[in-house]
């Protein structure tokens, strides 16, 4: 099939675009490089793959490039880590949503005029932010209060995009809701913006990355955000890569709702237990000192995954020691090269 990849330069999509060719995808990208600037991907080169330096805005150019294309996956957004969330709250709405409005506008328009068979919204675990009962469940996000970020509220906007461009246009769907991306090729975006850690400076707001660049820095006791006591679902980049492709191609997926994730559920310092462990040996007592947290610094975040695998037979395989036995050392590397 020809795939259309929007975002195909950022954390996920970079994940994707390599899944989909593996996958014997021709494989379609677009990307501005807003957040990092232009980076060289490893599958830049591939045969399948077609790269177009472009913003999604311009919906003329999505519905160019989605001539002949048989699917569409919209992962285009500005993101980035919980910082974000505060200093560019109306940015990220604002410009989230001439994002969103545009790669549907193309996708009716593709639909119409051309093979495109369906749409797959990535969407957020943040849609469940402000979550009263746990595990959330596909369905809950219409059912609990809407998010309190403009992120969460804005990713939350794109599925009500994809469900009533169904209603009016027939444009099918499927949503897709990532939870806690963890993987390599994070790294310091451009519009971050440096914060203190006590003897250290941040421009990621990441969790892993956060911890790893404090603890490799030699930051003792180490800093953490609240308490600690944050529940996480923390998810291989290669297994989410895995869950979006097989829910755009599963006949079943068609207008349904997944959420792609690890069943396993991690708190924040038992995340900064396992990174220090790996950074500095058994032997080296852990202390932590508590930092005001964010304020939107969600206390859970906890996803069913029955329906992923009973529907898609998808699950998030990798456990977090594996994918930390990677990321850190790839962290580190990047603090040497000063990419984060």
């Amino acid at each position: 099939m020809r795939v259309l990849v929007t975002g195909s330069a950022g954390f996920i999509g970079g994940y994707l675009v390599q899944r989909l060719l593996a996958d014997g995808h021709q494989v379609v990208g677009v990307d501005n490089y807003s957040k990092y600037g232009p980076v060289r991907k490893s599958y830049d080169d591939h045969p399948a793959y077609e790269f177009t330096e472009g913003d999604v805005r311009d919906t003329d150019l999505l519905v160019k490039l989605l001539d002949g294309c048989d699917h569409l996956v919209a992962g285009a957004a500005l993101i980035g880590g919980i910082s974000y969330f505060h200093t560019y709250a109306y940015d990220l709405l604002a410009a989230n949503e001439r994002i969103t409005a545009s790669t549907f506008d193309a996708a009716i328009a593709a639909r119409r005029d051309s093979r495109l068979q369906k749409i797959t919204v990535v969407s957020s675990s943040m849609v469940y932010e402000s979550a009263d009962r746990w595990p959330s469940v596909e369905g809950d996000e219409r059912q609990v209060p809407p998010p309190q970020s403009s992120y969460g509220f804005q990713k939350l906007a794109c599925e009500y995009f994809a469900r009533a461009a169904w209603d009016q246009y027939e444009l099918p769907f499927t949503i897709v809701r990532p939870f806690n991306c963890v993987g390599v090729g994070e790294q310091r975006a451009l519009g971050d913006v440096e914060l203190p850690s006590g003897n250290v400076t941040l421009a990621m707001s990441h969790v892993v990355p956060d911890l790893v660049q404090k603890v490799a820095k030699g930051q003792d006791p180490l800093h953490v955000l609240g308490d600690g006591s944050q529940v996480r679902h923390y998810t291989y980049g290669a297994d989410l890569a895995r869950g979006i492709a097989t829910a755009m191609t599963h006949p079943q997926a068609r207008n349904e709702d997944f959420n792609l994730s690890t069943a396993r559920s991690t708190t924040v310092l038992e995340l900064a237990a396992l990174i220090w462990r790996m950074v500095n040996g058994p032997d080296r007592a852990l202390s932590v000192v508590h930092d005001e947290p964010f304020r939107h610094d969600v206390q859970r975040r906890v996803p069913d995954v029955a329906k992923a695998r009973s529907v898609l037979g998808f699950e998030a395989s990798t456990s977090l020691e594996d994918m930390l036995a990677e990321v850190v050392p790839w962290t580190l590397g990047a603090i040497a090269a000063g990419l984060v």
